[in-house]
């Protein structure tokens, strides 16, 4: 079986993402953080690894744009998962008998209204994980305690599912990348890539680089900057580009070459949306 990197536990939206992504089965590695991913996978024991980069209600992960550029593994493709956010607990109870919910502060922010209308009386408290949660909670029989989580985490570790979709926003999607270097990906297929550049600081030189990509009819999905360390006011640009032609891409990368003072490809692959 692959052996995949997620940061989280059994259960989370991240295996949920990378069992998505392959068909085959899989080998679940468990990462404490998203560093862990590319660490698993520097020390053999992961092939691949699946990583969160943005959701569509808080934004990109930004921590992980630096990952991508300074760690030297290559983005093979993506998943979009939308986040449902289900109550569960131990068998046997109903809403009234829980008086606690533990999960991650995100799952917190996502569901906090529908608790509010709800059950007012349950407390929310912060956790680690909300694949963990689910998992403490069966581990150790606790009766009255709640978790927040996915539906494959409520399957795998045994708890019935009080409530189902309590997240607040039903387009809660989140972006996952696909970190695989075995992974060949037939040129033909290739209409995504994820780029990485700085520019001279300089007035108008990112709207230069902009118009000529307007030209090549690259469509621009994302763009993200962030500060150089130790660099005052220079940034990295991250790029999400689609392209319907491989070869216009290329030649829009030849053309912006020159007035980039530098270019990284993290990634080319196939869009899954």
């Amino acid at each position: 079986m692959k052996k995949v990197a997620i940061q989280g536990y059994k259960g989370c939206f991240h295996e949920q993402a990378a069992r998505l992504f392959y068909s085959s089965p899989l080998s679940i590695v468990e990462c404490d953080t998203f560093e862990g991913l590319y660490d698993a996978l520097q020390e053999g024991r992961a092939e691949a690894a699946v990583m969160a980069i943005e959701n569509t209600v808080s934004g990109g992960l930004l921590h992980n744009f630096e990952l991508l550029r300074s760690r030297d593994v290559r983005v093979k493709g993506e998943v979009y998962i939308r986040i449902e956010q289900n109550l569960m607990a131990l068998p046997g109870q109903k809403l009234e008998d829980i008086h606690q919910v533990r999960t991650h502060y995100m799952a917190i922010n996502q569901t906090r209204p529908w608790f509010e209308k709800n059950a007012p009386w349950i407390r929310l408290t912060e956790s680690e994980d909300t694949a963990k949660s689910a998992a403490e909670i069966a581990r150790n029989g606790e009766m009255g305690v709640g978790a927040v989580a996915s539906a494959l985490a409520a399957q795998i570790y045994g708890l019935q599912v009080l409530a189902p979709g309590i997240e607040t926003y039903k387009q809660n999607f989140t972006r996952f990348l696909v970190l695989d270097d075995a992974l060949e990906v037939e040129q033909e297929k290739i209409n995504k890539a994820i780029l990485c550049f700085t520019l001279p600081h300089k007035p108008g030189s990112l709207a230069q680089i902009l118009t000529i990509l307007s030209f090549y009819e690259m469509n621009l999905t994302r763009i993200q900057s962030l500060p150089i360390p130790g660099h005052e006011w220079h940034y990295f640009f991250y790029a999400d580009i689609k392209f319907s032609s491989l070869e216009r891409y290329r030649q829009a990368l030849s053309a912006v070459r020159p007035l980039l003072e530098d270019l990284q490809i993290l990634g080319e692959y196939q869009a899954s949306l």
